[in-house]
């Protein structure tokens, strides 16, 4: 039997499995208010099969608010969060809220007051200086905590979790890094968990000792001179003294320069850091991040690290994850690819949740199941990549029939040069399922075959389709500069194909995300492998700087010039700071504001402020930026009754806007 799928309990809290739906910023309550937007994409998870669902985070005043949250701050709120705990229990699952306070992390435009923290230490993340609090203010606190735990007992929640990580307020009391103070909250580890012990001991004595509590804490801060898992097991096991019943252990703070939930992070590697905790505790603790299927979930309680599992995004890419894997069917799972397009970048932008892979979450309220058409089509999709396939998957289950046609040997298109750079692989699990559903579906894919106007228009013709979907993604755009005769220019999608690339001196001309994760992909050209660095390791045979240099320094060197200000400018900001970083890791050059001016045998010339000179260049890629091909669209315009175009055939963009606009496009008829 599963054991992620076994019965177990957190407190006097029965849960049907071990399956946790971890809290995440999802920006669905404008006014702090409950709304049927947040209850469906809720009653989703819960029909969906996960035992439990954290709520989060739940404001429970408005000095640590943030965009979008809904709120514990108020009587009001309580009619409801009951609407919402009914609806999730209405589905098996059981439901908490997590209480939050930011602290430093605050932002004066949001809550129109200063933040505050537990001494006046600038946020790298808002850019403010928190005010100091006094003990008065700090009391005041912990009494917003025990009224919101309060109210979430009145609501029918089903315990409360207290968030004690990423480097909000509790953590701030915590660290050495925030807390400077002199009183009886400042000092040394014991005294800078006084604050956290406090709030729970305040927490417990309200809702009494059956209501289940659970706290979420940073398994490392992974901050310089911060608290490691050692200082963690520590306020883990005062925690569980304190009348805490369950811990859920996530990684680092927002402002760490390790990355947290970016995909490059390995799936499951922060699962130490909950097993650390678990050898100091006897309460349940829950591993998070990263964590992404049913599998490697259930190899993290097998082997002992915890006792249950944390998903935040896997469940808002596909809901229906727990019910699939419990059938047997975890091949049929919607796969979270970590990409953080329309999750951690959309609340960066403060904009409500959404999700490249899944254009329903969030939408929930608006969309309802699909429907079935009234009218059967028999339609033709002109490309198999992620549009092509996300149309025709919607359009089958919407009881169309689809055939696709793909004019190369496999499906996928461009996301297949998406996970080509290092720490990028999971796009192609995102291919591989809209290939799979495709097929298990009915679409017919027909591939190596060359659509032209007169074969469409003749097919149509005959009564083999009556409507037609352009999905023909984008080509490399190629500027007009001059090129010495005899010096080969490759584009960078070429190289990212698997081209091989000559020389040692690389020029890559375009400094977006293309640009950049096809410099991070020659990077590794001549770098250590991980099962050498395993094995150098273990046998102490070179020293860890060594290492750390075969790691980082490959064969290649490396320029990205841009045109523009700035390198990587179109990434997310979730991901561009550790791309980044990535970059000078690998000693890559990167050289904005400079515009190529010509490609000749001994190099490129470039200007820069004015001056121009020529770098040496074994090899110059192309990565400029691309543009639609829609030029069969245009063909055919006119010429069928219902002709459409979708992806980057309109307008090249990023995948999330392909996803979505197919989906659009297929529930429209």
């Amino acid at each position: 039997m599963s054991i992620l799928f076994s019965p177990a309990q957190i407190g006097t809290l029965q849960l049907h499995n071990r399956l946790v739906m971890t809290p995440m910023h999802l920006g669905y309550s404008p006014k702090g208010e409950v709304n049927d937007q947040l209850i469906e994409f809720y009653r989703a998870r819960a029909l969906g099969g996960v035992g439990l669902i954290i709520v989060g985070g739940c404001g429970i005043d408005r000095i640590g608010n943030a965009f979008g949250m809904t709120q514990l701050d108020d009587d009001r709120f309580i009619p409801g969060l009951r609407r919402l705990v009914e609806a999730v229990h209405a589905e098996g699952a059981k439901i908490v809220p997590q209480l939050y306070q930011a602290g430093r992390y605050a932002h004066s435009a949001m809550t129109g007051q200063p933040s505050v923290a537990p001494s006046p230490i600038p946020s790298r993340l808002t850019g403010q200086t928190p005010v100091e609090l006094t003990e008065e203010k700090i009391i005041e606190i912990i009494a917003s905590f025990v009224s919101a735990a309060k109210r979430a007992q009145k609501a029918g929640f089903d315990g409360v979790e207290i968030l004690a990580s990423a480097g909000y307020l509790i953590s701030q009391f915590l660290s050495p890094l925030t807390n400077q103070r002199t009183d009886r909250y400042g000092g040394d580890l014991q005294a800078r968990m006084t604050f956290g012990l406090e709030v729970v001991e305040a927490v417990r004595g309200a809702v009494g000792s059956n209501y289940p509590i659970i706290v979420r804490v940073a398994g490392n801060d992974f901050m310089p001179g911060s608290h490691t898992n050692t200082e963690s097991r520590a306020f883990c096991q005062a925690l569980e003294k304190a009348g805490v019943n369950a811990i859920n252990v996530t990684g680092g703070w927002h402002e760490t320069p390790v990355p947290q939930l970016t995909m490059n992070v390995p799936p499951g590697a922060y699962a130490y850091l909950a097993s650390g905790i678990k050898q100091a505790v006897s309460i349940p603790v829950i591993a998070c991040n990263r964590i992404n299927t049913p599998e490697l979930a259930e190899e993290i309680l097998e082997e002992g690290k915890a006792d249950f599992i944390g998903m935040a995004r896997p469940l808002l890419a596909d809901p229906e994850l727990p019910n699939k894997a419990m059938s047997g069917h975890s091949e049929k799972i919607r796969p979270c690819i970590g990409c953080n397009q329309g999750c951690l970048d959309y609340v960066f932008r403060m904009k409500p949740t959404s999700c490249l892979v899944n254009a329903e979450a969030g939408r929930e309220a608006e969309l309802g199941p699909i429907s079935h058409s009234e009218k059967t089509q028999q339609i033709l999709v002109i490309g198999a990549g992620a549009a092509g396939m996300e149309f025709a998957r919607v359009a089958t289950i919407r009881g169309h029939q689809v055939t696709i046609w793909e004019g190369s040997e496999q499906s996928g298109g461009q996301l297949a040069l998406a996970a080509a750079p290092p720490g990028r692989r999971d796009f192609l699990n995102l291919g591989t399922y809209l290939t799979n559903a495709c097929l298990e579906l009915g679409v017919i894919t027909q591939y190596n075959v060359k659509a032209t106007p007169e074969n469409i228009l003749s097919a149509v013709q005959r009564g083999d389709f009556n409507r037609v979907v352009i999905a023909t993604g984008a080509r490399p755009i190629t500027p007009s500069i001059p090129i010495e005769e005899g010096v080969e220019v490759l584009q960078a999608w070429d190289v990212l194909a698997g081209h091989s690339i000559p020389g040692e001196n690389v020029m890559i001309v375009g400094g977006g995300a293309v640009g950049v994760e096809t410099a991070l992909y020659l990077a590794e050209s001549g770098t250590l492998d991980n099962e050498t660095l395993r094995f150098l390791m273990l046998q102490h045979a070179e020293t860890e700087k060594e290492l750390y240099r075969l790691l980082t320094q490959g064969n290649k060197k490396i320029t990205v010039l841009e045109m523009a200000k700035g390198i990587g400018r179109d990434i997310g900001p979730s991901t561009r700071w550790s791309m980044l970083a990535d970059l000078k890791r690998h000693r890559v050059n990167c050289m904005d504001e400079t515009k190529l001016l010509e490609v000749r045998a001994d190099g490129v010339l470039v200007e820069s402020a004015g001056t121009q000179k020529v770098l040496p260049a074994d090899s110059v890629i192309l990565a400029v930026g691309s543009c639609s091909q829609n030029e069969l669209y245009q063909a055919l315009q006119g010429k069928m009754e219902y002709l459409s175009i979708i992806g980057d055939a309109a307008q090249p963009r990023k995948a999330l806007d392909a996803i979505h606009e197919a989906y659009t496009e297929a529930i429209k008829f």
